[in-house]
């Protein structure tokens, strides 16, 4: 797949019975937008159905050219799961999911029908999906497993182009990669991102984004050493030297979910709103 796939508003035939929709909500966050996914034929699945955009909902209802049975959310931020109701209302389908955990950027208005967990099987006539709950960017967040083509639908676990913030304290760092180990253990042909275009060498983009997410932990060890007893506004600055600065307010997320996993494991510590590492 290339970029040249990812036009908003067109249907897209990825594999048998796998088809793609990109909403249109294109943005620093969700690049081209999100991926809205139909499986199936006769009787039509949707995973991620995206922001609620009555555009974008009614032409779900359209593509799918088949009745629309079945909504399945990977998780509950607003660029995925906001029209699950809606499009549930007009066609009556089946919502799946997990709830919205308390905090901000989750929508509350996602109540699903079935609440799921990870190693359910969700299954049709035509195909059959596996549950793999993934916690990290988000702790309701789960991806889909065709069973039949190996192909893994990532919501925001994995996307194509960038790597995703992890915002505590519904986010965690140290979930977040034991998450992608997970999948290392798994028999998977082609990740399914919720933005961009599908991977296919799956070994490499999960060692890619493992050794990224362990090189900036590095990094944060250093700068900590060179910089105790730090304020995150002043690390950020030290840690994410490469990024814009214009991103440093996002980037604090991040660090501060890479300070969490190592306080976790006793190698940090925080004192009036500073920190340092333990001695």
């Amino acid at each position: 797949m290339n970029k040249d796939d990812l036009v908003v508003g067109k249907i897209v035939t990825l594999a048998k019975g796998v088809r793609r929709l990109i909403a249109p909500n294109a943005g620093m966050m969700t690049g081209p937008g999100t991926n809205t996914y139909l499986l199936g034929e006769r009787h039509i699945a949707v995973i991620d159905p995206g922001p609620a955009i009555d555009t974008h909902i009614q032409q779900i209802i359209d593509v799918a050219a088949a009745p629309v049975l079945w909504i399945l959310v990977t998780h509950t931020h607003p660029d995925h799961s906001p029209a699950a109701m809606a499009l549930a209302t007009a066609t009556g389908a089946e919502v799946l999911g997990i709830p919205a955990p308390q905090g901000r950027h989750q929508d509350s208005t996602f109540s699903p029908d079935r609440i799921l967990a990870d190693r359910d099987v969700f299954s049709t006539d035509e195909f059959e999906l596996e549950v793999v709950h993934t916690p990290g960017h988000a702790s309701n967040h789960l991806c889909y497993l065709h069973t039949d083509c190996r192909w893994l639908f990532t919501g925001d676990h994995i996307i194509n182009g960038s790597t995703v913030v992890i915002d505590p304290p519904d986010g965690s760092m140290s979930d977040y990669i034991q998450s992608l180990q997970k999948l290392r253990s798994m028999a998977i042909d082609a990740l399914a991102p919720g933005h961009g275009a599908v991977l296919e060498n799956v070994e490499e983009a999960l060692n890619w984004i493992i050794s990224h997410r362990l090189e900036r932990e590095a990094k944060v060890v250093e700068k900590l050493a060179a910089h105790p007893a730090t304020s995150l506004a002043e690390l950020v600055v030290h840690v994410y030297d490469d990024v814009n600065a214009s991103l440093h307010s996002l980037a604090e997320r991040s660090l501060l979910a890479h300070l969490l996993k190592l306080e976790l494991e006793g190698r940090a510590i925080q004192h009036e709103n500073c920190w340092c590492l333990k001695e």
